[in-house]
């Protein structure tokens, strides 16, 4: 079976660095709005805090796919979980394209999972 990409190992690591960018900045714009209003700031601040922490671990997803069957599949249950929350959030335009970003990392995950997983049955 022909691979779909020519190095899919790469390509999912280099989307799942480019997501916690995202979420970088999307908690660094949530910290922004938490000293607007008392009663909401800690709601943002909250935010900021879980973006963070998902940031890191899609770094370590990112640099730890290849090596271990359990990274890949903390991968596919955190974009996975990042489309659902999205979609049950309030949507606009941002939304929609982050939901597509990270529908596409699913893609890459799933549809090369035996590049992740074949070579740890030895």
């Amino acid at each position: 079976m022909k691979k779909l990409f020519s190095n899919p190992a790469a390509l999912a690591k280099y989307l799942l660095i480019i997501l916690a960018a995202a979420l970088d900045v999307f908690g660094v714009t949530a910290f922004i709005y938490v000293g607007s209003d008392s009663e909401v700031g800690l709601w943002y601040a909250l935010y900021a805090f879980l973006m963070f922490i998902e940031a890191a671990v899609a770094l370590v997803c990112a640099f730890g796919i290849k090596k271990n069957p359990r990274i890949y599949w903390l991968a596919v249950i955190l974009v996975a979980a990042n489309i659902i929350a999205t979609i049950f959030d309030q949507f606009g335009a941002v939304d929609l394209l982050f939901v597509i970003f990270n529908a596409v990392i699913l893609f890459v995950l799933l549809i090369n999972r035996h590049e992740f997983l074949d070579s740890k049955i030895s």
